[in-house]
This record gives structure tokens, sequence and C-alpha cells, in this order.
């Protein structure tokens, strides 16, 4: 029998269910392992922020300082924001069903989504709100409220500053598992649930930063005006990061694209199959941090039966989950192009 009709042929997860996929449940022993570290992340972050928070009230209270109050603010949105990460980690790691077959790893670029909402609302503009009300109002702080809103601020970068180190280990870790840097690491930011708290606390500790110079301005000069711009700095710093939160959350709740090194990859090695004469389309989506899904139509190669095309089919299925773990949903729609189409995908395939 020569080739058939063009007919997808669906690669499913393996036969011990569709739950075992990355993204689509528990997941694999990594998976989860790197699930508990980011817990413990968020946990450290949320114990940090809780505690400082109300540190950062009662001083702010006592002091007077716009700034100080500012940064309570902040810390309020933090430890929002951790349990939305704690929701997002829990809830993404529910099995496949038949309402969401491709399961609930895009969970975590919704309540990442959530969280830069926060922190615009509950931080950034609370913090602008509090420089402005400064300009307006003037300031009163006495030498003592001084010094225990300087104190109030020591602690919190010292806790805020623990708590970034912790983030910071992780995504090292996380660097040298993938073979590349740090720096690289941050950028790729994959797992939205750590990029928020590295963000929350870097940013918190900048934020501090400025609320000491403001604070220790004020208390030199008698002029509120520096303690009012640091509380404006921290709000739109707060903003900046909110929407970098988003924008990172926005694409890949609209479908991102696996990384492109992936997609050459993989397409490299569908192209250099026996049996494939040519990949006339390759597309992917990222369903989760370690879920990607790959639908590709390829060109058979003449004279193959029915038979021959579903074993290949299974072989490169196989073969594709043993070299990228990632792929656990894969679909290849065997085609036949017309003689010209060939020409162009052989051109495509050669360059």
């Amino acid at each position: 029998m020569t080739k058939q009709e063009p007919s997808p042929v669906e690669d499913r997860a393996p036969a011990d269910g569709p739950g075992q996929g990355a993204g689509h449940g528990p997941g694999t022993p990594s998976d989860v392992g790197r699930d508990d570290e980011t817990r413990r992340t968020v946990w450290v972050a949320l114990a940090a922020n809780l505690a400082i928070c109300v540190a950062k009230g009662v001083g702010g209270a006592i002091a007077g300082s716009p700034a100080l109050l500012s940064e309570a603010a902040h810390s309020i949105a933090d430890s929002l924001n951790e349990v939305f990460l704690l929701a997002s980690l829990k809830r993404s790691r529910r099995p496949a069903d038949a309402r969401h077959p491709f399961g609930y790893g895009m969970e975590r670029f919704f309540w990442s989504l959530l969280a830069a909402v926060g922190i615009f609302v509950t931080g950034g503009c609370f913090s602008v709100f509090q420089g402005i009300e400064a300009f307006r109002s003037g300031g009163s702080e006495s030498r003592e409220g001084y010094l225990i809103g300087l104190a109030v601020l020591v602690v919190a970068l010292a806790a805020e500053g623990a708590s970034l180190a912790r983030a910071l280990v992780q995504v090292r870790r996380a660097a040298r598992t993938a073979g590349h840097g740090m720096t690289a690491e941050i950028r790729a930011g994959r797992d939205p649930a750590l990029r928020t708290v590295l963000a929350e606390d870097g940013t918190a500790c900048a934020g501090v930063v400025l609320a000491i110079v403001g604070m220790a301005l004020h208390m030199a000069t008698g002029e509120i005006v520096y303690e009012a711009c640091a509380s404006i700095l921290i709000g739109l710093l707060l903003v900046y990061v909110a929407y970098t939160l988003g924008r990172a959350a926005r694409v890949q709740l609209i479908g991102e694209a696996a990384d492109p090194g992936m997609q050459r990859e993989v397409r490299e090695f569908l192209t250099g199959q026996p049996e494939i004469y040519s990949v006339t389309a390759l597309l992917t989506m990222r369903l989760g941090i370690d879920s990607v899904m790959l639908a590709a139509r390829v060109d058979l190669n003449p004279g193959y039966d029915s038979e021959t095309v579903e074993d290949a089919m299974v072989r490169i299925r196989t073969e594709a989950r043993s070299r990228w773990n990632e792929l656990d949903q894969v679909f290849l729609d065997v085609t036949d192009v017309a003689a010209g189409q060939r020409g162009t995908a052989a051109d495509a395939r050669r360059h």
C-alpha cells in the first residue's frame, strides 16, 4: 500500500495516563523538586514580608514618615502576591481533565499577572499618593521618629536581603542545571513564581535604600521634599516592575512559542528522520513552565504503507520525548505536497 491520505497522528502521553506529562499533574521528580524549592523560596519571602510589614507600619505611624508608610504598602503588596504565587504552585499541578485536556500549567501565568496588578495598585499607586500628600502637607517627624524609622528600615533591609539571597541561590542552581549563566537564567524567567519573588525582593531592597536616603536627608536638612521624592521614586519603581511582570505574564497567557533554539533543534531532528522528506510547518506553544505542545506538518518520502507510517510516527514521538522532556503533547500531520512545494521545502531545509 502506498502513502496514505493526509492524516494527523497525535502522539499522546504514555499509557500510564495523561497526568504524568509535564504540566498535567504531579510531573517528573525533577519538576516536583523544583516546585518544592520554589515553594520554600516563596514561603521565606512571605514570612519576611509579613514581619517587615508590621514593623514598617508601626514605625511609619509613630514617625509620621511617608517613605516608611510607602514601604509598608510595598510589603503588603508583596505579602498578598506571595499568597497568589503559592496558589499558582498548587493549582498548576492539577491533572488534566475533560474541560482542560492540556492541564492547568497556565495557572502560573494567570496568578503572576494578578501579582503584577497587586504590585501596581497596592504598592506603586499608594507610594506615589503618599509622596504627593507629603509635598502638600509637610512633615512633622520628631527626632525619635526618625530614629525609629531608620532602625526599622535597617532591619527590613537585612530581612529583604536574606530573602533575595535565597531566591538568587535558586536561580544560580537553575542556571547551573541549564548550563548557562545567572544573567541568562534571569532573562529567561521561565518560572513566573520565582521571577516574581526575585523582582519583588530586588525592588524591596532598592526601595528600602531609597527610603533610608530620603529619611536621612529629611533629618539632616529639615526638608520633607527629600522624603516625598523618595516615596514617589519607590512608587514609580514599583509601577515599572509591575509593568514588566505583567507584560511577561501577558505574553505567556496568550500563547508563547517554545525557545527558538528548541524549535530549530526539533525541526532538524524531524527532517533527519529517514521517513520524512520535509517539515512544511512546525508550531509550538508553551502550556506551562515545563510543558510544550508541538504540532508539525510533515511530508513523507513515497512508498510507505500505513503500518510503516504509524510505526515511524510512534518511534519519532518516543525519540522526541526522550530528547525534550517538555514535549508532552506532540501532533504530527502527515501530508502530501505538490512537486513545486517539495522543491521549496527542500531549499528551506538546506538553508
